[in-house]
C-alpha cells in the first residue's frame, strides 16, 4: 500500500508542529520511477507511549508509494495500545500481547513480511522526511547491493540534536573483529532475499541483535554506503535499552567478536587500531568538510 496523506491519518496533539506532526513528505514521482520496490519496516514496541507516535507519523508520512508497516507491540500498559489502535487502519499487521522480548518481536514482525527491502525502527526513534525514497531509489538502482547503511542523526529526547553519526562504508571485518561496526541500525536497509538467506534476527539477544544480523548480511553479498544527509534520528533518553543494560551490550558484544572474530586478529589489538584508524578517514573527512563548508561529500 502507498503512504497516506497528512489529511488522513488522526491530528497530532495539541501543540505539536512541524516533522512528522504537520508535515509530510511529497515525493515528486516520475513515470521512470516506477515500479518502487517494496519496503517494510517493522516496529517493535514496549511502553514508550511517550515516542511511539511520533515513530508511526514519520513512517506513514513518508509518501513512499509502496509501503507495509508491521507494528509488533509486547503488551503495553502506559498508552501505547490506544495510540497503535488509532493508526492500525494505515498499518499492515499489529501483534500485541507477550512477544519474547524486542528480537523476538522484530523476528516474527519480519516472518510477517512481504517487503522486497527490510527495515527497523525502534519505537522511540523515528525517520527523517523522504527516507524510505531515497533508500527504496538506492537500492533500486544498485541492484546487487544486499545491505546499506546511512548516516543518522543522534538526538535527546526533546528532539533536540546531539550529533551527526558519519557512518563510513559498512564492512565486516570491523564488525566482527573490533566491535565497532560504524552501522546505527536506524539507518540501515537490506534485502528480504538475504535476510532469509542468512537465518534473520536471532531472538535469543537482547542488545547486540542488529550487530550480528548486520554481520551476517554483509558476508551475503555486495554491501554499501547510501550518500547524503541522515535518514533517521536515534534518540537518546532515560528509559532506552542503551542507557540501561549495558552490561549485556558488554557481554553479547564479547560474544560476537568470538563468533564471528578471525582468531589472527584478535592476537593482534595494535594491527586492528592502526585499520580502525584508517577505515574511519574517510567518514571523519566528510564530518569537517560538512561541519567547516557546509558541504555534503557523497
Amino acid at each position: 500500500m502507498g503512504c497516506p496523506r497528512l489529511h488522513e491519518i488522526p491530528a497530532p496533539p495539541a501543540g505539536r508542529d512541524g516533522w512528522p506532526w504537520a508535515v509530510e513528505t511529497l515525493p515528486k514521482l516520475k513515470p521512470t520511477d516506477h515500479p518502487w520496490p517494496k519496503i517494510t519496516v517493522v516496529t517493535p514496541s514496549y511502553n514508550q507511549a511517550s515516542f511511539l507516535e511520533e515513530t508511526l507519523r514519520s513512517v506513514l508520512l513518508q509518501g513512499y508509494p509502496n509501503l507495509e508497516y508491521i507494528v509488533m507491540d509486547g503488551g503495553s500498559t502506559d498508552g501505547s495500545v490506544e495510540i497503535i489502535e488509532r493508526y492500525r487502519p494505515w498499518l499492515a499487521h499489529v501483534h500485541i500481547g507477550p512477544d519474547g522480548g524486542q528480537a523476538a518481536a522484530i523476528a516474527a514482525g519480519f516472518n510477517q513480511a512481504s517487503g522486497d527491502i527490510l527495515a527497523w525502527l525502534n519505537s522511540d526513534d523515528r525517520y527523517q522526511p523522504g527516507a524510505l525514497l531515497r533508500a527504496g531509489r538506492f537500492m533500486a538502482r544498485n541492484s546487487a547491493l544486499v545491505f546499506i547503511n546511512s548516516d543518522v542523526n543522534h538526538i535527546l529526547a526533546d528532539g533536540a540534536l546531539r550529533h551527526r553519526y558519519y557512518v563510513a562504508a559498512p564492512s565486516q571485518m570491523v564488525a566482527a573483529n573490533l566491535g565497532r561496526h560504524m552501522l546505527v541500525q536506524q539507518g540501515c536497509f537490506w534485502r528480504r532475499e538475504a535476510y532469509e538467506r542468512v537465518g534473520g534476527v536471532d531472538p535469543s539477544l537482547r542488545f547486540c541483535m542488529d550487530r550480528d544480523l548486520f554481520i551476517r548480511l554483509m558476508g551475503s553479498g555486495s554491501v554499501g554506503r547510501m550518500p547524503g544527509p541522515p535518514t533517521a534520528d536515534f534518540r537518546e533518553h532515560e528509559a532506552a535499552k542503551s542507557s540501561t543494560i549495558l552490561d549485556v551490550a558488554a557481554r553479547e558484544s564479547g560474544m560476537l567478536i568470538e563468533r564471528y572474530g578471525h582468531p589472527l586478529l584478535r592476537r593482534a589489538p595494535g594491527l586492528l587500531r592502526r585499520y580502525w584508524r584508517v577505515y574511519r578517514w574517510p567518514s571523519r573527512t566528510r564530518r569537517w568538510l560538512h561541519q567547516r563548508f557546509g558541504f555534503e561529500l557523497a
